[in-house]
């Protein structure tokens, strides 16, 4: 990123190119030759001038009013987290380039807490790096160990992709959350190799992060496909443990079938016992960075999920 980016009017423009003219109540007449709305169009609906506009997108205006940011979200359809995306970004003050990324730990008493949690859990960082996991969410998804990063693994790892059946709408949401997550700290050299390298190595990755999507996406159920347990419905809560990580939980419907496959992979999580009755292995792997390799454990499964 260099001291001329201009992040505000790169939204607005990426937004602008999203709401078309029957969207904005404008009649089409002939033939279009730009996606989504015109800049003067933009400017009439929102009550201001083109030149205006047109300085605003270009970066030669970095201090918009409120007013005019909040007309702007109107016409551009924006939710209430992208609008408060968009206001974020007019504040957001000019910085220094950081020479090294910043480096991120987990708490002692938050890893702790989190070894501990009868429930799948673990702690991402601000650019979606997983810093502490519990052994049930590595027996849910192998990738959920620290030093791994989740956008990485969505975008470039075919078995992270094959655990979600709706893997189109979880990786768009995947990276409107990413850019909620990293604000405007967009100088992070951390942030600019991660997107440098996902957008060289995954074209959806790279027209998903050029739409400016931006989503919190709390507490929403994910579908899972596990390959040994079938697919689990669970509900994922993210909470925020301060300094930009995020603990996030998985948890099932109380009494449901959902609540039954996480007991039986919390089983595959203890060491290994005798069963008489059919069995699936379901190999679980503990979160310490020095943790011994791997152990299959057994775990009855009822017939009617076979």
């Amino acid at each position: 990123m260099s001291e001329r980016s201009n992040p505000l009017g790169d939204y607005v423009r990426a937004r602008r190119e999203l709401v078309t003219p029957e969207q904005a109540g404008i009649p089409v007449l002939g033939v279009r030759r730009v996606p989504g709305l015109r800049r003067e169009e933009v400017a009439m609906l929102a009550g201001i001038s083109a030149d205006y506009y047109l300085r605003l997108e270009q970066g030669r205006d970095r201090n918009p009013s409120v007013q005019v940011l909040e007309s702007l979200a109107r016409v551009l359809r924006l939710d209430d987290a992208a609008t408060a995306y968009l206001l974020s970004l007019a504040a957001a003050e000019p910085r220094r380039r950081r020479r090294r990324p910043r480096k991120e730990s987990v708490p002692p008493g938050v890893a702790q807490l989190v070894t501990t949690l009868p429930l799948p859990a673990y702690v991402e960082g601000r650019y979606l790096d997983v810093l502490a996991a519990n052994a049930l969410a590595t027996a849910l998804s192998p990738r959920l160990v620290p030093g791994a990063n989740r956008l990485r693994d969505a975008f470039l790892d075919p078995a992270e992709q094959a655990l979600y059946p709706e893997w189109e709408s979880a990786g768009a949401g995947m990276v409107a959350g990413f850019r909620a997550s990293v604000g405007t700290d967009t100088d992070d050299p951390r942030f600019i190799e991660l997107v440098g390298e996902l957008s060289l190595a995954s074209p959806r990755f790279s027209r998903l992060w050029a739409r400016h999507d931006v989503n919190a996406c709390e507490g929403e159920p994910k579908r899972i496909d596990h390959p040994q347990l079938g697919v689990l419905r669970l509900n994922r809560e993210r909470l925020g443990v301060g300094g930009g990580r995020t603990l996030v939980i998985y948890h099932p419907d109380p009494g449901s079938d959902d609540a039954e496959k996480l007991t039986l992979l919390a089983a595959a999580t203890q060491p290994p016992y005798d069963a008489e009755q059919p069995t699936l292995l379901v190999t679980a792997t503990q979160p310490s960075q020095d943790r011994e390799p791997s152990r299959p454990s057994p775990v009855t499964v009822p017939r009617r999920w076979r």
